[in-house]
């Protein structure tokens, strides 16, 4: 299959359709250069608080219910250009509302998988960063979901998540990991570059990241915006030496390209020169406690 990651600018939209025009063109184009799977960035969503002014936007509480109002606006389009293309894709992550146990309503950071039927599952970030935890107030969501699909078993982990090693084995049995993003500085687009690399090592699957990139500097939240995006697999037989399949140019707005044999990933499951994913198994399973020595 041929994946499409998008390192995505933030747009101030003066409408509707302004938005609408934007994301077709951005679909038409994956899908004109044959791409089966489009893959948007962390909370790339963002733009469409522009829709209720820029004070609005720049409002860190008001911008997170202006999009959350937004959303299901924004994935019957995702929706119908799914349909129309006939292309699987990752809608860029927003907020979401959600009624927690104790009855306040916050939002989750939340993600999109829509099939080329139309049909829609979603996915919502498990850990906050400080920014979002302790300055924006987003909470952790529903759990992680392994979604089946034409293209292979796809799990997605967004942005922090790809740093957790426990998170990233729950969805061992994906065959691709999504990973959008943002990063609003070399060092976080690294983290997250890393742990998409390390992800990809240890479950012997295809990592897929996709940033957004750029200035917006309407919003508090994604002012600037460091990153690029990469598909990634493990390095081994049928994979690049690298374990870089596809790799975008820092900050350049666009589409990046990969080609992904989803064969290839059961072949070094089964066959690698290294066989990870296997021996996470085996050595988890050891029961013996780690012995803590001090050296004077």
């Amino acid at each position: 299959m041929k994946i499409a990651t998008a390192s995505y600018p933030l747009d101030v939209l003066p409408n509707w359709a302004a938005y609408e025009d934007k994301l077709t063109s951005w679909v038409a184009e994956a899908a004109q250069a044959g791409a089966d799977l489009l893959v948007f960035p962390e909370y790339g969503a963002m733009e469409l608080a522009t829709l209720a002014g820029l004070d609005i936007a720049g409002d860190l509480e008001a911008s997170l219910f202006a999009v959350a109002e937004r959303l299901a606006d924004a994935d019957a389009v995702h929706a119908h250009l799914a349909r129309q293309f006939g292309v699987h894709i990752l809608a860029a992550s927003g907020p979401a509302m959600t009624d927690l146990p104790e009855h306040v309503i916050r939002p989750v950071n939340r993600a999109r998988l829509f099939a080329p039927s139309g049909a829609m599952v979603q996915q919502d970030k498990q850990i906050m960063t400080r920014f979002e935890a302790e300055v924006w107030n987003v909470v952790p969501g529903g759990p992680l979901r392994v979604f089946d699909t034409a293209l292979g078993k796809i799990g997605v982990l967004i942005c922090y998540d790809s740093e957790f090693p426990l998170l990233g084995r729950s969805l061992a049995d994906a065959d691709i990991l999504l990973v959008p993003s943002v990063t609003e500085a070399l060092s976080g687009y690294s983290r997250v570059r890393i742990g998409a690399q390390a992800r990809a090592l240890e479950n012997q699957c295809v990592t897929v990241m996709s940033s957004v990139v750029g200035e917006a500097p309407w919003s508090e939240a994604v002012d600037v915006s460091v990153g690029a995006g990469g598909v990634f697999g493990p390095p081994d037989k049928s994979f690049p030496e690298t374990g870089i399949i596809a790799e975008g140019a820092l900050n350049a707005p666009g589409w990046v390209y990969g080609e992904v044999d989803i064969s290839a990933i059961a072949e070094v499951r089964a066959d690698g020169v290294v066989l990870n994913r296997r021996d996470w198994a085996l050595q988890s399973g050891r029961a013996d406690p780690v012995t803590v020595v001090t050296l004077a």
